[in-house]
């Protein structure tokens, strides 16, 4: 939710930021210099008793000037963040610029929530001012948890509250299974023979941005109006941001709706985007959010998702018969299949092929349940015989 603090409260809040990211660069420097010269992994117990450190430094006596409770709280996120890395969850943490986003959270030791108002520590003499995104929700009778303050680029602070919620009910079963072939033409065409157009959220206002960015690069750098002109950037990239996570949040919540099954590709969006005539569209198309979208919101409504092999050829095999062509070039958007001579349009065909591999999967005991696990796709990487084999023809389509 929008928050509106006092021009006190932006002090204070700024002041929070730069020691949090300073503690953050700081003890992220440590860990790699200590990694590099021990070969020791650090813990989180050891990086908050060098934070004390830290804080006896004369030259950073400030760090005692704000409330300890974020500093902490961003060298817990930091060993999260390497507990991520070494599971081969997430990419090695960077160091944290002032120039991107800034945030700051705050535990219940840290915070007072009153009849739906906010207190911080530093600052409790004055409420920090929010708006209310929940108007079915009564603010005075949220417990939250913890609290994360963050101020955008463009200039807009945030309040997110975290709150313990029951379960959610299972939504009920609607008897339907649809396999999803995301694209750049179109983002999603399902086995039903739905297309989802593809609205480039990015490419409806590049020229706009470009503009922007023109004039940010004139102005001088350190001076306020290149802080102003960076501002626009900002507000131009935030605007297409959330304008494609309204369209993917509202996608992914109709697939989980209306199916209790959705199969899809495991795409490798990361190497995908090394195409320098693609990484654009590609990247604007945010794949991989959609994908992690429609986990959580299966997992939480009762659905499932069956995620089958990235190399399975659904373009280039026939949903009707199962014969499998030996080339495909990406600029053919339909063909007929020489043994059958059933013509398919290729993306509707791919999804077909998809949801038929995918029914295939959970047949053969595949574990749908988590799809990033081994267990999700070993049924198809245990069989190395043609792509046809094993897949069931969809008759019902004839």
């Amino acid at each position: 939710m929008r928050a509106y603090p006092t021009p006190e409260q932006v002090a204070v809040l700024n002041r929070t930021f730069g020691c949090v990211r300073l503690a953050w660069n700081k003890v992220l420097a440590w860990r790699k210099t200590r990694y590099r010269a021990e070969g020791l992994r650090t813990s989180y117990a050891e990086t908050d008793r060098y934070l004390t450190e830290l804080k006896r430094d004369p030259d950073l006596g400030f760090l005692r000037e704000v409330s300890s409770v974020p500093l902490q709280q961003g060298l817990r996120h930091q060993h999260t963040a390497f507990v991520n890395f070494f599971a081969g969850r997430a990419r090695y943490p960077r160091y944290k610029s002032r120039q991107r986003k800034q945030s700051a959270t705050f535990t219940r030791s840290a915070f007072r929530w009153r009849e739906g108002r906010l207190y911080l520590a530093k600052m409790m003499d004055t409420p920090l001012e929010v708006m209310w995104s929940w108007p079915d929700a009564d603010p005075a009778s949220v417990e939250p948890t913890s609290v994360t303050v963050s101020r955008e680029p463009c200039g807009r602070w945030y309040v997110s509250l975290a709150v313990d919620v029951p379960v959610p009910e299972q939504a009920p079963a609607t008897g339907r299974v649809v396999g999803v072939d995301l694209g750049v033409k179109d983002f999603a065409v399902t086995s039903d023979g739905e297309k989802i157009a593809n609205a480039r959220r990015l490419a409806g206002r590049e020229r706009n941005l470009a503009r922007y960015q023109r004039r940010m690069a004139r102005k001088k750098p350190g001076s306020n109006n290149r802080a102003k002109a960076r501002a626009k950037v900002a507000r131009a990239h935030r605007k297409v941001a959330a304008s494609r996570a309204d369209f993917l949040h509202k996608t992914s919540a109709r697939l989980v709706r209306d199916h209790d099954v959705i199969v899809i590709e495991d795409l490798a969006v990361r190497n995908m985007v090394r195409n320098r005539r693609l990484a654009k569209a590609i990247s604007d198309c945010g794949w991989g959010e959609f994908r992690r979208q429609l986990e959580y919101k299966a997992a939480r409504y009762g659905r499932h998702l069956i995620v089958i092999d990235r190399w399975y050829p659904s373009s280039k095999t026939c949903s009707a018969c199962g014969h499998l062509l030996t080339e495909l070039s990406l600029s053919t958007r339909a063909w007929c299949c020489p043994s059958c001579r059933t013509l398919h349009d290729r993306d509707v065909n791919a999804a077909k092929n998809i949801l038929a591999a995918g029914l295939a999967v959970s047949a053969c005991g595949g574990d749908v349940r988590h799809p990033r696990s081994p267990r999700a796709q070993s049924s198809l990487k245990q069989e190395p015989q043609p792509a046809r084999a094993g897949i069931p023809a969809l008759r019902s389509r004839e």
